[in-house]
């Protein structure tokens, strides 16, 4: 049985649907892929049948180029179930270089308000969980 504060629980693993299935695909090769609307042209994050800013359906996906900025963050010290392990750790909005901001969790740093700038560099990396590839992001290696 699992500990109150879930140090024995695993993480929960994502359940591909018909909208995200392309996303999924691309994150089990180590690629970030987000959609583009073709009628107004803006790219947006999560995956859905249509566009989010005007509602078209004319949507395309594009591999996103895995860099972001830190846009905020909040660290938790009371893990989620399956994240007793890393606490503290960071629950982070980054903001893709393409424009849309997506949720995850930052690694390869000490997750310290004095490690955790925002607007700092980031670069995409993958954490496997059960069978799939969830995107978190790192200090880009190229960052000043």
């Amino acid at each position: 049985m699992n500990g109150a504060d879930g140090a024995g629980a695993s993480k929960a693993v994502p359940v591909p649907t018909p909208d995200t299935e392309r996303y999924w695909q691309g994150t089990a090769r180590g690629e970030l892929w987000i959609q583009r609307c073709g009628a107004c042209g803006r790219s947006y994050f999560y995956p859905r049948g249509g566009c989010p800013h005007c509602s078209s359906t004319d949507v395309t996906w594009t591999r996103a180029s895995g860099r972001a900025r830190l846009h905020t963050y909040v660290i938790s010290h009371r893990p989620a179930p399956g994240f007793a392990r890393g606490t503290p750790y960071a629950i982070a909005v980054v903001e893709l270089e393409e424009g849309p901001r997506m949720m995850t969790n930052i690694v390869g740093v000490a997750n310290t308000p004095e490690q955790l700038d925002l607007d700092m560099a980031l670069e995409v990396d993958f954490e496997p969980r059960g069978d799939q590839m969830v995107p978190v992001f790192r200090p880009a290696t190229d960052a000043p």
